[in-house]
């Protein structure tokens, strides 16, 4: 499990007002559809971030993460990839009691992008045609976002929370957009040596890679255990934030 049932996301450093929030359902180009949420800022948005869960789907806490995104002053929509074996979540959004293991390995990276290029159309019909916009990942998601940087999706660039390098695969030699990589310094699912020669390769394709370790943190300290670790989280936030800049 990549998170507590009643995990939220900390807040960012500075907290804006959000004009709206909602679950929608979205159509991808090849049929499918999905679940996702969506949260605009007050403002007017800085760039649009379609946010890639971990493996258990649009749950409560990445509802509540494009809120906070919205807060940092983005829009934002966070996906969900399972419908296609597992149908839409029930209420928009996957319970605590979702099994994801049969499904997780029915996904595929051309699902995936199908899905984030449904988002990308949505966030842009909502906001401007020329919004940049940025994939953010967690575990599974990251991983896929930095798969992302290889691919022909529309994006500026691409960031991940502790992403496993086999899941990139053979992407990371190819990878060309910008890539920030949020390292957990103690993360129990992937050695941080494994993560940083990830990045090697990445750069040596001709990606511009930021790679962050956070000594002693957990896999998943951006939310489970984000209390104990507020100051990685408030640097993530930082990091997120400059990078998109």
């Amino acid at each position: 499990m990549c998170h507590d049932p009643e995990s939220r996301p900390p807040a960012p450093p500075q907290v804006g007002a959000v004009a709206e929030s909602a679950l929608l359902t979205l159509t991808a180009a090849d049929g499918a559809s999905l679940s996702a949420a969506y949260s605009l800022p007050a403002t007017s948005p800085k760039a649009a971030i379609v946010v890639l869960p971990d493996v258990r789907g649009l749950h409560g806490y990445y509802v509540a993460l494009t809120e906070r995104l919205a807060e940092a002053g983005f829009a934002a929509v966070a996906i969900d990839f399972f419908a296609r074996t597992a149908g839409l979540a029930e209420g928009g959004v996957r319970g605590s009691d979702f099994d994801y293991a049969p499904h997780i390995e029915e996904t595929t990276p051309e699902a995936i992008d199908l899905d984030t290029a449904a988002a990308i159309d949505y966030v842009r019909s909502r906001t401007t045609a020329d919004i940049p916009v940025f994939t953010l990942g967690f575990c599974f998601g990251g991983s896929n976002a930095w798969r992302q940087s290889a691919g022909s999706l529309d994006l500026e660039g691409v960031m991940g929370f502790y992403g496993q390098p086999k899941r990139v695969g053979d992407a990371a030699q190819h990878a060309a957009k910008p890539v920030l990589m949020l390292i957990a310094g103690d993360d129990f699912l992937t050695p941080v040596e494994d993560q940083l020669a990830l990045a090697s390769v990445m750069r040596a394709a001709g990606a511009d890679v930021v790679n962050v370790v956070f000594p002693g943190a957990p896999h998943s300290f951006f939310d489970r255990s984000s209390a104990e670790w507020s100051s990685a989280c408030d640097e993530s936030w930082r990091q997120i934030i400059a990078f998109v800049q």
